[in-house]
């Protein structure tokens, strides 16, 4: 008995068709929609709707996250950018050039979120200039959150229909 064939069958590793890929898409996603720019949004709804503490703990780790961000914006914004695009076009060129699916994989779970960190960029500049807080900032955040779900719902129909494309020409046309 071939061990290493029976682990192979027993463990497909193509991407699409492996169910950790999946089951980390969904975590993926779960967390970038709780973690609103680095706040937990159960912290948000919790100041929403105790206010007091709660909302000025809120008001505080917003500005800290925010003014952290900004700040690392500002002294790499344009090193973190460039490393970004390379990595995002590496990963292009090989998964859709070259064909290889892993690359297709990683680059399907990682573009939408390189969108999702620009949008909290925005957000954390708006908040930033227009200095919100209270009422304010829980509606921002909220309106971030329901952005970046809206996006990991359109990413997560793409990455599937890709993925069952992929897998449908693997098991019909043999690759």
């Amino acid at each position: 008995m071939d061990w290493t064939r029976l682990l192979l069958d027993l463990i497909d590793l193509r991407s699409f068709s492996n169910l950790w890929y999946w089951i980390a898409l969904a975590v993926t996603w779960s967390s970038a929609s709780h973690w609103v720019l680095g706040i937990p949004y159960d912290m948000v709804l919790r100041a929403k709707r105790l206010g007091g503490g709660a909302a000025e703990d809120l008001d505080a780790i917003a500005r800290i996250n925010i003014t952290r961000m900004l700040y690392i914006v500002n002294e790499a914004g344009l090193i973190l950018i460039a490393l970004a695009c390379f990595a995002l076009t590496t990963l292009a060129l090989l998964g859709f050039i070259y064909r290889v699916e892993f690359c297709q994989a990683v680059f399907l779970l990682v573009a939408p979120l390189f969108l999702v960190a620009l949008l909290s960029l925005m957000t954390a500049r708006r908040i930033a200039a227009l200095n919100e807080t209270g009422e304010a900032l829980h509606r921002r955040l909220a309106l971030h959150r329901i952005a970046v779900q809206v996006l990991g719902m359109i990413s997560i129909f793409l990455t599937a229909f890709w993925g069952m494309l992929q897998n449908f020409n693997v098991s019909i046309l043999g690759g």
